[in-house]
């Protein structure tokens, strides 16, 4: 019999059957990096989200780990090849979380085409600003998707079915919606990212990339956390450039720093805490996979 660690939040029906399948399975959800160190040489596997952070140092006291299990779709937060390297295995649940992301950037354009949450804020405030509050429609405006897989086309789908005229970049995929990078650029009244976090996009979307992008259009951020740069979005929010943004993703979670506290009070800027996962039936796709894949290595 294997035994599991969870270090961050699934399913509880997820919890329930791989004890039923005879992992000894040990939920610590919200455990803290020092006392993470001080156990991992117990567990033969680990689950983990965006929140644990699996680095070098921690690997290399993982003595017993066979799998490392990633509830969700990005690996950045762990340092795949020395893990890989060590004799161990990381293994993710890419699909299970699309829907979900997808849907939150198709409710943010909309809030942002509607001053959604300016309005609401507005008037818990007491304050009824009809007149400000004059909006956009999102039917026959072009959405631009940079990256343009499982979420970026679903998201794609939803977005034709509304209306919209949809465009993507994507280097990876062959597909009748993909086009250059600048003419994708030029031609979007909507961007949103969809990559993943590595050495190449780190960045990607910041100076040079907001030069090109046609003026008033808005952005929808809900990749991962550093894909854009955020100084070069305050100034192009501040100056012009862009009508407005939706953030789910930052550099550093919660924002603390001065430059995203400023970016997060913008008017024209609409944040959520890095929810693009969080829903019902997403929780409970992740946690089915990881149920799947925890049993074939630890049953």
């Amino acid at each position: 019999m294997g035994k599991l660690l969870v270090c961050d939040p699934i399913a509880a029906s997820a919890v329930k059957a791989m004890r039923a399948a005879g992992i000894d399975v040990d939920v610590r959800d919200d455990i803290e990096l020092n006392d993470l160190a001080s156990i991992i040489g117990e567990y033969e596997g680990i689950v983990v989200r965006s929140r644990t952070k699996v680095r070098k140092d921690l690997i290399n006291k993982a003595t017993r780990l066979k799998v490392i299990i990633r509830g969700g779709a990005g690996l950045d937060s762990i340092d795949v090849d020395h893990a890989q390297n060590k004799g161990i295995d990381v293994r993710n649940t890419p699909a299970a979380n699309s829907n979900a992301v997808a849907e939150l950037a198709l409710g943010m354009m909309i809030s942002l085409a509607r001053h959604i949450a300016r309005a609401d804020s507005s008037m818990k405030e007491g304050r009824w600003e009809k007149k400000q509050l004059k909006g956009t429609e999102i039917a026959g405006k072009t959405l631009g998707v940079v990256g343009y897989g499982r979420i970026g086309q679903l998201l794609g789908q939803k977005a034709k079915a509304l209306g919209m005229k949809v465009v993507a970049y994507d280097p990876y995929i062959e597909h009748p919606d993909i086009i250059p990078l600048d003419e994708m650029f030029a031609a979007a009244d909507y961007i949103t990212i969809h990559v993943p976090m590595t050495t190449q996009t780190a960045g990607f979307i910041g100076a040079e990339a907001f030069a090109k992008i046609k003026k008033g259009a808005y952005l929808i951020q809900a990749s991962r956390g550093g894909t854009v740069d955020e100084r070069a979005l305050y100034e192009a929010l501040t100056n012009g450039v862009l009508s407005g943004a939706a953030l789910d993703v930052f550099t550093e979670e919660p924002p603390k720093s001065d430059l995203l506290l400023k970016l997060v009070a913008l008017p024209n800027v609409i944040t959520t805490p890095h929810i693009g996962a969080a829903t019902v039936e997403a929780q409970n796709r992740v946690g089915g996979e990881i149920v799947k894949i925890a049993t074939s290595y630890l049953a």
